[in-house]
């Protein structure tokens, strides 16, 4: 404790002037088609971004993109026969999930990402330990920059927020890309204005 003490003491003599702060309100990315740049950042980390066509309902959508699954299980109140997480006591028992239908509050532009705070979801497990992730997000809910998506974010309000880009991956091993390695294997965005 006696070094800590005498390198401040010796910051303290040092008599550095102060140098005001940089402002934080720069012009950040803005992007001409958000739709698109997300789109193309989302592909770029193997996800997949999907906009629900009018007259299609969401469960529509997910008989025919994902007819052919098992269990489902999501908290979000759509008419399919599914697994509702929060009636669940051990996250454990959804290491079975195929898919996995949550909701996003918006999306990133310049980094595919999207933001998920679900308050009411008692197993964020579910995120993380499905075979597929399907986040569904209000329809030009996109903002442009990380900085924009921060100003969006009430964090007064505690509670587990995360931001989600594609499907689970690693390059650890010899900088090679693996798609699926410890988590969903698959991550679509569907964009719909029926939320």
């Amino acid at each position: 404790m006696k070094s800590k003490r005498i390198i401040l003491e010796n910051i303290k003599k040092a008599n550095v002037p102060s140098v005001p702060l940089p402002s934080l309100e720069m012009k950040h990315a803005n992007y001409e088609d958000k739709n698109l740049k997300f789109k193309d950042m989302l592909q770029s980390v193997g996800g997949v971004a999907s906009w629900l066509e009018t007259g299609n309902s969401i469960e529509d959508f997910i008989q025919e993109n994902y007819g052919n699954l098992g269990e489902i299980a999501t908290n979000m109140d759509i008419s399919l026969k599914r697994t509702k997480t929060n009636d669940i006591d051990d996250p454990h028992s959804l290491k079975d999930v195929d898919l996995a239908i949550i909701k996003g509050e918006f999306a990133v532009a310049e980094n595919g990402a999207v933001w998920v705070k679900e308050d009411d979801n008692q197993n964020r497990a579910i995120y993380f330990i499905a075979r597929k992730l399907l986040i569904i997000v209000p329809k030009n809910n996109i903002v442009d920059s990380m900085h924009e998506a921060y100003k969006k974010i009430d964090f007064s309000k505690g509670g587990f927020g995360t931001f989600i880009s594609g499907p689970s991956k690693t390059a650890d091993i010899e900088q090679a890309l693996v798609i699926g390695a410890h988590g969903a294997m698959e991550c679509r965005v569907l964009f719909t204005d029926l939320l």
